[in-house]
């Protein structure tokens, strides 16, 4: 039976969505203007169910590089109408356009020359009249099998609020490493992490000359304990790296003669590199791509940074 219950109610929101979709229109375009030619923020408000869903709206805008906050319409009403000021535009979210509350805001917005985008299921209530534009979020029915609780209009209402958020992102050209500034905690803001912020630099960085000979090689790689060092010429740019895997190699293949060679006679010439404003999650596509477990971060004029080894993005969890 709740199985049933469970299918009808997704069946019923997919459509909904599946309707709107099909409704949409040059309205849509309009509400886009409006809302990237604002010069200030996206003010989004709404009462009650329609109001969650305008908070979650809002926080979609802001963590896209639309900056926005959402308003309780009955807040706004004692005090916090000082919040709005010249500039700013509203999205009002309303499934009958005529909530007391929001509607009681028109004088106010109307001051403050704010223009005013409404989603809501009634394109002739008072709220969509008296809007710049109103996107039509009807449903035929609610999920809900007493055809009252917002179950099929909230949820079209929250896929407009995104569809906006996202046309909005992509005319303002916001990209990974904008969404990487603005989300920089939890397991996403890991993986959007920049390398400079992981990279082992200054004196944790392994690095020599390649005049330098194989004893002091060692040393600094067993100093710096990342399993390589890179070599480098007199202004700091890379000219190779030197591992683990290759001193076991030369040790094979030249025993004891090894230790009289230098970083330049024993090193791979060239290495994986990468740019220090790069994400974590390219430093780690690059090590899989080549099966190796550091890149080199280097400068535009192939100046070394630092490097970044596997261990530091298991620490991250990004593996």
């Amino acid at each position: 039976m709740s199985l049933d219950t469970a299918r009808r109610v997704l069946k019923i929101e997919a459509q909904a969505i599946q309707e709107v979709l099909q409704r949409l229109d040059a309205s849509f375009e309009r509400a886009v203007e409006l809302l990237i030619g604002c010069q200030g923020r996206i003010v989004v408000s709404g009462m009650g169910k329609s109001g969650l869903i305008g908070r979650k709206i809002s926080a979609t805008l802001s963590s896209t590089g639309t900056p926005s906050f959402f308003l309780h319409p009955a807040e706004a009403h004692h005090g916090d109408l000082g919040m709005l000021q010249r500039g700013d535009a509203m999205l009002a979210v309303s499934y009958g356009g005529e909530t007391e509350e929001l509607v009681g805001l028109l004088e106010t917005l109307k001051r403050l020359e704010m223009k005013l985008v409404t989603l809501t299921g009634n394109v002739r209530s008072t709220l969509a009249e008296a809007s710049d534009v109103a996107l039509d979020c009807s449903v035929r029915e609610e999920a809900c099998s007493l055809n009252l609780a917002p179950t099929a209009s909230t949820t079209v209402a929250m896929a407009v609020g995104d569809a906006l958020a996202v046309a909005l992102l992509e005319r303002r050209g916001f990209n990974q490493h904008d969404f990487a500034a603005l989300h920089p905690a939890g397991r996403l803001g890991k993986k959007l992490l920049r390398v400079e912020h992981l990279m082992h630099a200054g004196d944790a960085l392994p690095r020599v000359a390649k005049e330098t000979r194989m004893p002091d090689v060692i040393y600094e790689m067993s100093k710096k304990r990342l399993g390589m060092t890179t070599v480098v010429d007199g202004d700091g740019k890379l000219l190779g790296v030197l591992t683990d895997g290759d001193l076991r190699r030369l040790i094979e293949q030249h025993k004891g003669a090894a230790l009289e060679m230098t970083a330049g006679q024993c090193m791979t010439a060239g290495a994986q590199t990468i740019g220090a404003r790069e994400l974590a999650s390219e430093a780690l596509n690059r090590m899989e791509k080549r099966k190796i477990t550091s890149v080199v971060v280097v400068d535009a004029a192939q100046r070394v940074l630092g490097v970044v080894h596997l261990h530091d993005l298991w620490t991250l969890e990004l593996i």
